[in-house]
């Protein structure tokens, strides 16, 4: 039977529970349990797909199409197991489903409230597809306190009453601030979150205390106290130089031990951490790095990129050197101003995005890259922007573009059902946005003896996709014969996934998110390849 753990947050926002929760996920399936990790977001959008990256971040998708929260992929980076639909539900999900049945007479003519219905449905989810893990790990999103997040903590407190108090665990990750201008650690902020949630009825049987620095025992003892948690179980977190050095960390705290002691079990193998201390070597190697320019639009939001930052920090790792990434606004990026900015720069990356904004900023600096022989990967819109260039510059359709950009320009991108023969535009229709893209594992077939074939060391990849418009393949003659290789399409032929130029020493673009099947111990053959490459530029 599966124990549950409950992760809540208090004090203030992005203290790191996804993290916290990964580790501890690592740490147990290292130990030999099987362990399944969960996300609750209490905004009422149904997902994040159709929300702004500065109002939420990156979206990550997993295999079977969902699009979800970004701590899913901490989640599958420390763990290796792949996150689905199921593992990730947000408010908006929870009422619309509840309305949809009521709607039904789902409820046979009840009057529909929160509680029982929404904390029901919420209970449901928790317990959904649920196999024979040892350990199911909840992350409730949000602070204890905020309103958006009262049915889900209602719902954990009468789950844990359901299932027994010796199936389920509470674990409350809080902020202990240093004040500088007294120099104390204050306990106090930790006190009245814990009073917070005990008013709600869950007492935490372990408190995560994040901090700068290291908390006296005396101070953690008052935590311990006030709080009614035994000291062993009073955590530490202080900041570490990289996120990779958390499960050492953790573990260091016996984090983990207290856990199994809490559900009377004993590890089944000692966990090896001998890779995270090697990964946070190189991670941290000042000797050996390497620049790599991230041209794009939300570039000053540390968590709109995430997952691409981390698969670039691991195609480092599979080459022993530090990447050092070099954020570039594509907005105001002007054509006399590329060559000062990338003077540095051994590698070029266009990412994920969506609309007009900064596009030409973008072709421009594709243009640079190409021209001038620097590694380049072009992600999504990446690889779409580049079609786009070379079609204005080589090909000379001077007014290529997308239609996702412009109603009136030559179609080389669009949607799937706006192109005719003569490459001219079919009327398409308005659709809603949310979900109604290409979305998760999709199949593609690499050409034989291609750079892409070679990279990924095999004739059929199958990778995770997020777009609505795709290439136009009624050119794919003009382009290869002018140099630009469509290497990867789809089994039907009809879809191009991946193009590569030749002449170049590493010029590759690709339909799908490579990012997102990532993992710091064993990085995506994508990144390990251009990080390569970009090691042995100039």
């Amino acid at each position: 039977m599966a124990r549950y753990i409950f992760v809540t947050g208090g004090v203030v926002s992005s203290l790191g529970k996804g993290l916290s929760s990964a580790s501890l996920a690592y740490l147990l399936k290292s130990q030999g349990y099987k362990v399944r990790l969960r996300k609750m977001d209490p905004y009422l959008n149904v997902d994040p797909g159709t929300m702004s990256p500065f109002q939420h971040g990156e979206v990550f998708v997993t295999d079977d199409g969902a699009e979800t929260d970004l701590d899913l992929g901490h989640y599958e980076r420390f763990t290796n197991i792949s996150s689905k639909q199921s593992d990730n539900i947000t408010t908006g999900r929870i009422y619309s489903d509840v309305i949809k049945k009521e709607r039904k007479g789902g409820y046979l003519g009840k009057t529909v409230q929160v509680i029982p219905h929404i904390t029901n449905r919420i209970k449901e989810f928790i317990k959904k597809d649920i196999t024979n893990e040892d350990f199911v790990i909840c992350e409730i999103g949000g602070t204890v306190g905020d309103i958006e997040s009262l049915p889900f903590v209602e719902a954990i407190r009468q789950f844990s009453n359901e299932h027994g108090k010796s199936k389920t665990l509470f674990i409350h990750l809080t902020f202990v601030p240093f004040l500088k201008s007294s120099d104390e650690i204050k306990t106090k902020p930790t006190q009245h979150s814990v009073k917070e949630l005990r008013s709600i009825g869950i007492q935490p049987d372990i408190i995560i205390c994040r901090s700068q620095q290291s908390i006296p025992l005396d101070q953690r003892k008052k935590i311990s106290l006030f709080c009614n948690v035994p000291i062993d179980n009073v955590i530490e977190t202080v900041d570490v130089r990289t996120i990779y050095e958390a499960p050492i960390s953790f573990f260091n705290q016996k984090l983990d031990k207290q856990v199994l002691k809490f559900f009377k079990l004993k590890p089944k193998k000692r966990p090896n951490l001998n890779p995270w201390k090697k990964i946070t070597k190189i991670v941290l190697n000042k000797k050996k790095s390497v620049n790599i320019a991230i041209i794009g639009k939300y570039v000053n939001l540390k968590d709109a990129y995430k997952s691409l930052d981390e698969a670039l920090v691991h195609g480092g790792i599979a080459n022993n050197v530090k990447v050092n990434l070099v954020r570039i606004e594509s907005d105001n990026l002007k054509n006399n101003e590329i060559k000062t900015k990338l003077k540095n720069v051994s590698g070029l990356l266009i990412p994920g995005g969506f609309g007009k904004r900064g596009t030409e900023g973008k072709i421009s600096a594709i243009k640079f890259a190409r021209e001038n022989k620097i590694p380049f990967l072009g992600i999504c819109f990446g690889m779409q922007m580049a079609i786009v260039e070379f079609a204005r510059n080589k090909l000379k359709i001077k007014k290529a573009g997308s239609t996702e950009l412009d109603r009136k320009c030559y179609p080389v991108i669009g949607l799937i059902n706006e192109w005719d023969k003569d490459g001219k535009i079919i009327k398409g229709t308005d659709k809603d946005l949310g979900g109604t893209m290409r979305l998760g594992l999709y199949e593609a077939k690499l050409r034989n003896n291609s750079a892409i074939n070679r990279i990924y060391k095999s004739s059929s990849i199958k990778e995770r996709h997020r777009h609505r418009y795709e290439v136009n393949n009624k050119l794919k003659n003009q382009f290869e014969n002018k140099g630009l290789i469509f290497s990867g399409m789809s089994p039907d032929n009809k879809l191009p996934e991946i193009i590569e130029l030749q002449n170049h020493p590493w010029f590759i673009g690709v339909q799908f998110h490579p990012e997102f099947k990532s993992r710091p111990l064993s990085p995506h053959p994508l990144f390990s390849s251009f990080i390569k490459a970009s090691k042995n530029y100039k």
